[in-house]
């Protein structure tokens, strides 16, 4: 079958590898349908490996040449012979995230996402989902409600990361939101905060570009650009009291992003930290002790989460599938999905590959 497979930075190949073997008494082998490119496929592009082991990962033994691809859905055409929760034909979306189930302080405790020998499908496995088809855990595999399309399968990855920061977050009815970085998970972040019930939401980005794409996926969404505007002021102007937003997510992995969420949020408001850092940022504690701020991290998603996401993209809640801006097949995913996406431009958001034109 066809592959897309990491080797090192800047070097993605498009190659034949085996089909899946069959599955053991606990996975399942699944027939890919829709992959997304995540902006962690890209770090590995441009300065990879990070994520992806260069000698066997500790707990699944993989190592590069990795299959890319942690955001993807498919439809199951076998199961191990204890597998009871899915069956052939059922459509399912992957839950990509790898680690022991005993032995681990935090995974018996449920917070599986919190291992410290934790990897993904798609970055320390032996398969992943920008290929035909892949072979995963019991626990990676999530059947979908009938109503949610392939498409939106593949999204439920990112969008949980977006739901999560939410929920650190505390975001609530009636509340102001600023989300920092007008990518994927912060147009995503967006959407899980109207649909936790906030009533004021702030998007802030240097590129105008992208600030355009996310008005027109979240409309109502207040776009401010800080090369033009200071986006502390501009928020305060707006809000009751001129106090400021009620919780600042940050979405960019960017120094400027957070200093300006701490500077946006009011007294006793929330920072949340998803995009992550390339290395350590000078924050100013003072304000954040003057202020009475909480500054949270938010990483990943706890594994329980896929039913309601699922279910808040079924229902419209989240339109997850308004961040999509192009598809491709396998054979081009790189020149008009990677190469497109590292656009300093940023002309596209979120690009899915169609695993079924891959031949």
């Amino acid at each position: 079958m066809k592959a897309l497979r990491f080797h090192a930075a800047g070097d993605l190949r498009i190659e034949d590898v085996a089909e899946p073997a069959e599955p053991g008494p606990d996975q399942v082998v699944i027939s890919n349908r829709f992959a997304g490119i995540c902006g962690t496929d890209l770090h590995e592009y441009a300065y990879g490996p990070v994520f992806v082991p260069t000698e066997p990962h500790p707990f699944t033994g993989a190592t590069a040449p990795q299959i890319l691809g942690h955001e993807f859905g498919g439809v199951v055409t076998a199961v191990g012979r204890n597998v009871t929760h899915c069956q052939p034909g059922d459509r399912v979306s992957i839950q990509p995230l790898l680690m022991p189930r005993v032995g681990d302080y935090y995974a018996e405790r449920g917070l599986f996402h919190l291992s410290s020998q934790l990897t993904l499908v798609g970055l320390g496995w032996h398969s992943g989902g920008m290929a035909e088809g892949a072979l995963v855990n019991d626990y990676n595999v999530q059947v979908v409600p009938e109503a949610l399309t392939d498409r939106q399968a593949a999204l439920i990855e990112p969008t949980a990361v977006a739901v999560y920061s939410c929920d650190r977050g505390g975001v609530s009815a009636g509340n102001s939101v600023l989300v920092t970085g007008a990518g994927p998970i912060g147009i995503l972040a967006l959407m899980a905060a109207r649909a936790a019930g906030a009533t004021q939401l702030f998007i802030s980005d240097v590129n105008a570009t992208r600030l355009k794409l996310a008005e027109a996926a979240v409309p109502g969404v207040i776009p401010i650009n800080p090369v033009e505007q200071n986006v502390g002021d501009t928020i305060r102007d707006a809000t009751e009291g001129h106090v400021g937003c009620d919780v600042a997510i940050e979405c960019a992995g960017n120094e400027h992003a957070l200093k300006t969420g701490l500077d946006a949020v009011r007294k006793q408001g929330v920072i949340v930290q998803t995009g992550l850092h390339p290395g350590e940022n000078p924050l100013n504690w003072f304000d954040v002790t003057f202020k009475d701020v909480d500054v949270r991290g938010s990483w990943a998603y706890p594994t329980h989460y896929w039913p309601r996401v699922a279910r808040l993209i079924e229902s419209g809640q989240i339109p997850a599938e308004n961040i999509v801006t192009r598809t491709v097949t396998l054979d081009d995913a790189v020149t008009r999905g990677f190469d497109a996406l590292m656009d300093p431009a940023g002309g596209q958001l979120k690009i899915l590959i169609d695993l079924e034109s891959a031949a």
